[in-house]
């Protein structure tokens, strides 16, 4: 078990691309580190070591020797987000494993860009199941410990909300959105429990990030790849929305480098270190300016109404 004083961090989504970067560099500052998704394997036999870490030999197994054979402190443990018990038995082996929970960051993820004339529905259900329903289950099993020490931290894998990012990809977008909101609302009830050193943030790529996805893409066109950034942007961005004071990234929904360009995230101005191909200038595929989501009665709850306590009073049968 992990010292007392050790920070504990749970990354869902960790056994390649953007989620392996993020546990490797969260156990590089000081975290205990659990990864978590579904692909193991035999990481001891796994040649050459490591593996590409954008391909199926990176597993969450490979992620963890890694962390491990550089000096950190890594559990691998696997999980099917779809399976809420799952989920739980994850949690719960976290805190069998380190006796805390300090910070939770979900990067499951299912894809499919398509019209919705062309999203058939067992692909539509898949996405909701691994993107808002796993990230709102991971969200609920680890709120009792990340509120224990009243510091707790989540980093959420999806996107500022606009309009354009609806177009041609909209069930994809739905469940992507939905995270956002869950960020937003989940964000407003910490503030309302008085839970002011805790925070949510959703994060999302400012720039195209090399990854298994965009491999079809290079393996096509290698010209493809000057438009790419490595995943190393991505984890900086999660280290320094860790290190902002609470205030400053509750119910945020940031993109990896404007909130690096910003004081809260470290003022950096060079971003030339994470291009693909150095000497590129990857394009940007994120708006420069997002909409305002926020409306003059923004604090005008009008008559407030809480279910759960309806319910356990007696009052509601929903």
């Amino acid at each position: 078990m992990a010292g007392s004083n050790d920070k504990v961090a749970l990354v869902v989504g960790a056994s390649r691309g953007i989620g392996r970067q993020i546990a490797i560099d969260l156990a590089k500052n000081g975290y205990s580190v659990v990864v978590a998704a579904k692909s193991t394997s035999d990481a001891q036999s796994v040649k050459p070591f490591p593996p590409d870490p954008n391909s199926p030999q990176s597993t969450i197994s490979t992620v963890e020797r890694e962390i491990v054979e550089a000096g950190g402190r890594a559990t691998a443990i696997p999980v099917d987000v779809r399976d809420f018990a799952s989920v739980q038995k994850l949690v719960d082996r976290t805190i069998q494993t380190y006796g805390r929970l300090d910070v939770l960051v979900y990067n499951s993820g299912a894809i499919w860009w398509a019209s919705v004339e062309d999203t058939p529905m067992k692909r539509f259900q898949l996405m909701q199941r691994v993107n808002p329903e796993g990230l709102y289950g991971a969200v609920q099993a680890a709120l009792p410990h990340l509120k224990r020490h009243r510091s707790g931290r989540i980093v959420v894998v999806s996107p500022p909300i606009y309009s354009r990012f609806f177009r041609g990809k909209t069930a994809y977008a739905m469940g992507k959105i939905g995270m956002s909101v869950l960020t937003k609302g989940l964000a407003m009830d910490l503030e309302r429990q008085g839970l002011t050193d805790m925070a949510v943030t959703s994060l999302w790529p400012a720039v195209a990030i090399e990854s298994a996805a965009t491999r079809k893409m290079t393996d096509a066109n290698p010209a493809e790849a000057r438009d790419l950034r490595k995943a190393t942007i991505f984890s900086d961005a999660v280290l320094a929305v860790l290190r902002a004071p609470a205030a400053a990234v509750n119910g945020r929904l940031e993109l990896d480098e404007d909130f690096l360009r910003s004081a809260a995230g470290g003022s950096v101005t060079d971003f030339s270190g994470y291009a693909v191909v150095p000497g590129t200038s990857p394009r940007r595929i994120m708006p420069a300016t997002l909409p305002d989501l926020t409306v003059a009665e923004q604090d005008d709850e009008g008559k407030r109404m809480n279910s759960a306590a309806a319910r356990n009073s007696g009052g509601s049968k929903l």
